[in-house]
């Protein structure tokens, strides 16, 4: 009886009811209108039992393995999101988006959620409030806009918002140009404190003799090499949208750094458990712990990206040769770009101008 009366006072309206079988079945009586009663279909042990009472005292029936969106109430912020959403997991499925902007955009609503119940056009000063309350981490903050503003263009576009209210909405990170590249004694520094044959030394060297983004470091193993003229090259599409198919030599310190590795799996990288990373921010976290216990704590794996940029340049690799490896597709400065073989040729006389470094 204690539990019946605890469900009463957390859940006002909830009916617990025996069944002639000797089960129980709980309803809820909608809120404002007592003698209509919803079936829920799940019970009080379920992760989703709050939510699915919250939709029961509004009327709403969730049936079983119902969408999110089901859950929502039409024209709610949290109708919208769970619209955007799934919409967005379409177009991932299509290849039109990435999986990376999926997840960072689902992980910024979380932000929203305490206000999923109100209408979905939302105040910007309330936006704002947000965005300040994160002024400690600027770039996550500026990256909650950026999803918010990305949300409600889309709801524009199809008639369900009027105004965006992230428009106007400035950055807190004030461009300090971004992750910050590695020096040299930088790269000397970590190497010095993670030796060849660990997970550390040899994330660092994939960084650095690919110039990949960390998005592509999970997904790159042993699938991704090829052999053309006698040499040994890596390729792979870059995740990130609108950039073109990478191909470059391994050049040895890359090599030697994965064939080092006492455990080989699917991919280069690998959890401490032997599994490849599930996601960029898996490899991003753990790549902060490296960067740390190496006591370089104002770091990050993009600045290694920046470095081979700037070190190539250093070493006489023109601007369509770094975008070889980069995965651009146009430059600033320029009209044309390069593919196929050229594009080849160029990442391979790039890369070499890195053969000499004592690695």
């Amino acid at each position: 009886m204690a539990g019946d009366q605890e469900l009463k006072v957390n859940y006002p309206g909830l009916i617990k009811e025996k069944l002639p079988s000797g089960n129980y079945r709980f309803r809820v009586r909608v809120e404002g209108k007592p003698t209509r009663r919803v079936t829920l279909h799940i019970g009080p042990d379920h992760k989703d039992f709050s939510e699915h009472y919250k939709a029961a005292r509004r009327g709403i029936e969730i049936p079983p393995e119902a969408k999110p969106i089901d859950t929502k109430i039409k024209g709610s912020l949290g109708w919208l999101i769970s619209s955007y959403t799934e919409w967005l997991e379409d177009q991932v499925g299509k290849g039109l988006y990435s999986q990376a902007t999926l997840v960072q955009r689902r992980s910024k609503f979380k932000l929203l959620k305490p206000y999923e119940e109100y209408s979905l056009a939302m105040p910007q000063d309330q936006l704002l409030q947000i965005r300040d309350d994160m002024a400690d981490t600027p770039g996550s903050a500026d990256n909650f806009i950026k999803a918010v503003r990305s949300l409600y263009a889309w709801a524009i576009e199809r008639n369900h918002a009027q105004v965006n209210p992230a428009i106007g909405v400035g950055k807190i990170n004030k461009g300090k140009g971004g992750a910050k590249p590695w020096t040299v004694a930088d790269l000397k520094k970590y190497r010095e404190h993670h030796e060849p044959g660990t997970m550390a030394h040899l994330c660092l060297t994939l960084f650095m003799f690919t110039a990949c983004r960390i998005s592509d470091a999970i997904l790159l193993g042993r699938s991704n090499e090829f052999e053309r003229n006698g040499i040994k090259g890596l390729g792979w599409q870059p995740t990130k949208k609108g950039s073109a198919y990478v191909e470059i030599p391994m050049l040895p310190p890359l090599l030697t750094a994965t064939r080092s590795m006492k455990i080989q799996g699917p991919t280069y990288l690998l959890t401490e458990y032997g599994k490849p990373f599930q996601s960029p921010e898996g490899l991003r976290n753990r790549f902060r712990k490296w960067c740390d216990n190496a006591g370089l704590h104002h770091l990050s794996s993009h600045g290694i990206r920046k470095a081979t940029g700037n070190l190539l340049a250093q070493e006489g690799a023109s601007q369509y040769q770094i975008m070889s490896i980069h995965g651009h597709t146009q430059a600033k400065t320029s009209e044309v770009y390069t593919k196929g073989v050229e594009r080849w040729r160029l990442a391979a006389d790039a890369m070499n101008s890195l053969s000499n470094m004592d690695w």
